[in-house]
């Protein structure tokens, strides 16, 4: 679904590579967005948030007039997301959507 809300190539996509808790909704990922990160959560960058369990994603972008909030949940396996250590990650557009699709970033080439 993703790929079909946002057009540009360009676009930036941040993986926050610290776990949060799954029930933070807009305004907690906005403000973590804006403290943790000192970036505007209106930017237009699509910020990637994930559990503990690596189970559930949550992306959340700023679209014109609002945010839009974007909830994935694997009922097997756990995504395969990069590890631990630099707070954000930068991905491409491409890359979310590998990474959507459960298969592993670190290992594809565009």
């Amino acid at each position: 679904i993703i790929p079909m809300l946002i057009d540009p190539d360009s676009i930036r996509v941040l993986i926050y590579n610290i776990p949060v808790d799954m029930r933070r909704a807009i305004d907690g990922l906005s403000a973590t967005v804006a403290e943790q990160l000192r970036e505007s959560p209106a930017s237009g960058t699509l910020y990637v948030f994930y559990n503990d369990r690596k189970d559930k994603l949550k992306v959340l972008y700023w679209e014109r007039n609002g945010f839009c909030l974007f909830y994935k949940r694997l009922e097997k396996g756990r995504f395969k997301l990069p590890s631990p250590g630099d707070k954000t990650i930068t991905i491409s557009k491409q890359q979310l959507r590998w990474l959507l699709d459960g298969l592993d970033i670190s290992k594809l080439k565009g």
